[in-house]
């Protein structure tokens, strides 16, 4: 009777020593915590990330800030998800930054004839960054031969059919003429109802040739989503090693029937992927349609130039006339002025001294990065 009077009061006694060691270790994780002020793993908060974009389009007319990217316009439903969100948010999109003293700036210059001028100095031209004059140059530079990144979207909706055949063969003899091996880079993607990344980026000629002739007409068109999707997903996410020209070449219609996004919003994402884009319209009814009035409207916001080929014999030669302008433009570096890294649009205006004589084909602005 005494042994197990003994033995229970040992047990006891060894409960009471262990749970002082727990009391022990709770007061001294509970002083820890105080004194790091770390909150406890149940209560851990995240920090929200910083959304730093940069070049933008233009604003449309009566409107003081271009429409938020956030917010697509979809004619199928309200929730309808943009081309490549998985939730239909822009949480994947790549944010970049721009240096908050220095913006980059590719443009063209033509006479009054549509010529291009090639031979012009610095002098020769006035920056206005937001309204105000440019606070430095840093560097300008007639540019022929930097790399190419060139994104050749094609439509291959029905409303196409009857000239994909030749409009393929185009853009083939386009691409080999264009892309040189080890130095430019060009991707094929087709679009109907969604796009399709038939070649990604290669300088081998042979594998774009081949991705341009995997292409098949047919289905509605979704042109604003072919395009957000090709500078969001593609562009924005191909790195630069430095200076590189960014360039998309759009063979369609104009006429858009399924897009997720609205015009202004795939607008928008070409600017932010710097990418100067060139329309050829393939409607050869002989007058333009409202497609036509679509596909100068991207053209003209993101500097580049819109095509109307009179026979479709002639998107061969305009092709053409696009290769030789990649080549023949200026690149500007300079540093604005009263610079404020707060997201807002602001305006790019390159004026000619001659104005009378020379025109400027440029991207019409960009976001300031958010900090």
């Amino acid at each position: 009777m005494r042994g197990v009077f003994t033995e229970s009061i040992f047990t006891r006694n060894r409960v009471v020593r262990w749970a002082a060691v727990v009391l022990l270790v709770a007061g001294v994780r509970k002083a820890v915590t105080a004194q790091s002020g770390t909150a406890p793993a149940s209560q851990s908060t995240s920090q929200p990330s910083l959304q730093s974009t940069s070049q933008s389009s233009t604003p449309p007319a009566g409107q003081t800030s271009p429409p938020a990217t956030g917010s697509p316009q979809s004619p199928q439903s309200p929730g309808a998800q943009k081309p490549g969100d998985s939730d239909g948010d822009n949480s994947d999109i790549p944010r970049i930054r721009v240096g908050t003293n220095e913006v980059n700036v590719v443009f063209t210059v033509t006479d009054k004839h549509g010529k291009r001028v090639t031979d012009l100095k610095q002098g020769d031209f006035r920056i206005v960054d937001d309204n105000k004059p440019a606070d430095e140059i840093r560097s300008f530079h007639a540019e022929t031969n930097l790399p190419m990144q060139v994104g050749l979207l094609i439509d291959a909706s029905n409303s196409v059919r009857d000239r994909f055949k030749f409009e393929q063969e185009s853009a083939i003899e386009f691409l080999n003429q264009t892309v040189r091996r080890n130095f430019d880079q060009a991707m094929v993607v087709g679009f109907d109802a969604t796009p399709e990344v038939t070649q990604d980026f290669t300088d081998d000629t042979e594998k774009l040739a081949h991705g341009v002739r995997e292409l098949r007409p047919g289905g509605g068109t979704a042109l604003y989503d072919a395009l957000y999707y090709a500078c969001r997903d593609k562009l924005l996410k191909k790195g630069q090693g430095g200076p590189t020209r960014r360039a998309i070449i759009l063979l369609s219609d104009g006429e858009d029937n399924l897009s997720h996004v609205s015009r202004e919003e795939a607008i928008e994402m070409a600017q932010r992927a710097e990418a100067i884009v060139y329309t050829i319209s393939t409607n050869v009814s002989g007058s333009k349609g409202a497609g036509d009035k679509v596909l100068e409207r991207i053209a003209d916001a993101t500097g580049g130039r819109a095509f109307f080929p009179f026979q479709i014999r002639d998107v061969a030669n305009d092709l053409a006339e696009i290769q030789e302008e990649l080549r023949s433009q200026y690149a500007v570096s300079y540093k604005p002025a009263d610079f404020k890294a707060d997201g807002h649009f602001r305006t790019i205006e390159i004026v000619a001294s001659d104005r009378k004589n020379f025109r400027v084909r440029a991207r019409r602005g960009y976001y300031a990065p958010v900090q």
